[in-house]
């Protein structure tokens, strides 16, 4: 069932222009809704689904076509709930090689570089794992289109879908099982 807010999510998306900015092979808003349908069709928690609409909003290490600055935190905050908005925040600012060491990590803290204040952040368990679930359904969401290919961080993907299990992992395999005989070769 379609979060409640969802009018309101889009409109405040559309209003910054998000329909216009180019992303794999789309749009940026057609990514981010589709991001949260992904999520939502694999049982995702309505907060879960509203981080993962709102997952690149302050641009991440990869995409900077849109920023949001982050002076407008306390806007999406309202918009989408604190901790939403505070994952959205995270998965923008992490610094993957530091993500994607910790993710076979069994037990907590989790500490990780955020790129843009250059400070540590600390997780427990619950947080990091519903960090990297947002993260790895961004992606499966948009790995077949995207410029960096099938390989692009592959290893570190397919921990945090196997650290997840259930959907997550299932999610996976369904999306890497229609992955182009010729991709093996841009493995990295």
């Amino acid at each position: 069932m379609t979060d409640p807010k969802w009018k309101q999510f889009t409109d405040f998306l559309v209003s910054l222009g998000s329909e216009r900015v180019a992303h794999t092979q789309g749009t940026y808003l057609a990514h981010l809704v589709a991001v949260y349908k992904l999520m939502e069709g694999h049982g995702c928690t309505q907060e879960l689904c509203r981080a993962g609409m709102f997952h690149s909003i302050y641009g991440t290490q990869q995409f900077q076509d849109f920023k949001l600055p982050l002076e407008k935190r306390a806007d999406v905050q309202a918009l989408i709930g604190e901790r939403a908005e505070r994952l959205g925040y995270l998965n923008c600012a992490m610094y993957r090689p530091s993500f994607d060491a910790i993710v076979e990590q069994a037990e907590g803290p989790y500490r990780f570089t955020d790129r843009i204040t250059r400070e540590e952040v600390v997780l427990d368990r619950a947080d990091f794992d519903d960090l990297c679930r947002v993260h790895l359904f961004d992606w499966l969401e948009q790995v077949p289109r995207s410029r960096y290919g099938w390989g692009y961080r592959r290893a570190a993907y397919r921990k945090m879908a196997e650290r997840l299990g259930g959907e997550a992992l299932a999610t996976y395999d369904v999306v890497f099982a229609n992955e182009p005989a010729g991709a093996a070769a841009e493995r990295a």
